[in-house]
């Protein structure tokens, strides 16, 4: 599903690609957690002349593996401190869209992901983010015949300073063809209360600090899936995908309650909005364009627990994507 290998993608570099109205920050990688979320966005016209809807549920876990802080020698004979956080990150959705009122494909499309994430600093190689990664979207009518995504990466951050960040680096994703995506993020904190961040192209929000348990942020996000279904004809049955994408312009509010949790409301605009059938060749069957409607996402996370080293870490480098 392109929303999630985009999440995933934001996240694994930096966690960034927001497909959730909570603002993600680096700190996640540290602790487990879950988020809970789900997507309303009206029926509106496509210019196919029919009426297009789209639900979405889903549910993302962060799972620490482990974390190593170990000296040695590097390149040159010179001594070297390095440590590495390795984690799992792990995704599910369940999306339905509707055809005038009409579900279409019966059941909706189910996705699961998995993302293996290792983040390494060292004095000489300086703050490296490695990912790997992939997944499938599938109807219940295809799901025992899936096309499934995979997607790689690395990133490089370089710290200029406890309210500067930057970060570059490169993505390849395989879904029915290679793509090679160069990434850019960055992050400037302007005083205590504002910061901006973005992961280019996937993502960029101007965020707010109204005081310790509350923060706005206004959100720009690339979004949507890819799901295979079947199409059915008086002779067979036809194997097809549909690809959806959007652009969101949000405000989302999240507040932290009873240190846990983390509760999370965004409201906006979905604009740029287009739907692409594909055949089994990968050829564009058709193509309709949507005008922009109104969007609502609910969020609820659970933090289990959170590492104090590593939260004095993150505190005292400043780094917080």
């Amino acid at each position: 599903m392109l929303s999630k290998k985009l999440f995933c993608f934001s996240i694994m570099i930096s966690v960034g690609f927001g497909a959730f109205c909570q603002t993600p920050s680096l700190s996640q990688l540290f602790y487990p957690n879950i988020t809970l979320k789900t997507e309303i966005m009206p029926d509106a016209s496509m210019s196919n002349g029919h009426q297009f809807g789209l639900n979405r549920s889903s549910a993302l876990g962060i799972i620490p593996l482990s974390t190593e802080i170990s000296a040695g020698i590097g390149f040159g004979k010179k001594a070297d401190i390095q440590a590495k956080h390795t984690l799992l990150i792990a995704n599910l959705a369940q999306i339905n869209t509707t055809i005038d009122g009409k579900e279409q494909p019966d059941g909706g499309y189910k996705t699961m992901g998995l993302t293996y994430v290792q983040l390494k600093a060292s004095l000489r190689e300086k703050f490296w983010v490695y990912g790997v990664g992939g997944g499938v979207t599938q109807s219940n009518e295809t799901f025992f015949n899936p096309q499934p995504y995979f997607y790689g990466g690395a990133a490089r951050l370089r710290i200029l300073g406890l309210r500067t960040q930057i970060l570059y680096g490169t993505a390849i994703v395989y879904s029915q063809k290679f793509r090679i995506i160069p990434i850019f993020g960055f992050t400037k904190s302007f005083g205590d209360d504002w910061k901006v961040s973005g992961i280019l192209p996937f993502r960029a929000s101007v965020t707010y600090k109204a005081n310790q348990w509350l923060h706005l942020d206004f959100n720009t996000v690339y979004d949507g899936f890819s799901g295979g279904y079947q199409e059915y004809s008086a002779a067979e049955k036809l194997v097809r995908r549909q690809n959806y994408q959007h652009v969101k312009f949000t405000l989302s509010a999240n507040a932290h309650v009873l240190n846990v949790f983390n509760l999370g409301i965004e409201g906006g605009l979905t604009a740029f909005r287009q739907v692409k059938t594909f055949n089994t060749a990968n050829e564009n069957l058709a193509t309709s364009t949507m005008p922009a409607t109104p969007y609502l996402g609910l969020s609820l996370r659970y933090i289990t627990s959170k590492s104090k080293l590593s939260s004095k870490f993150m505190k005292g480098t400043g780094i917080d994507f």
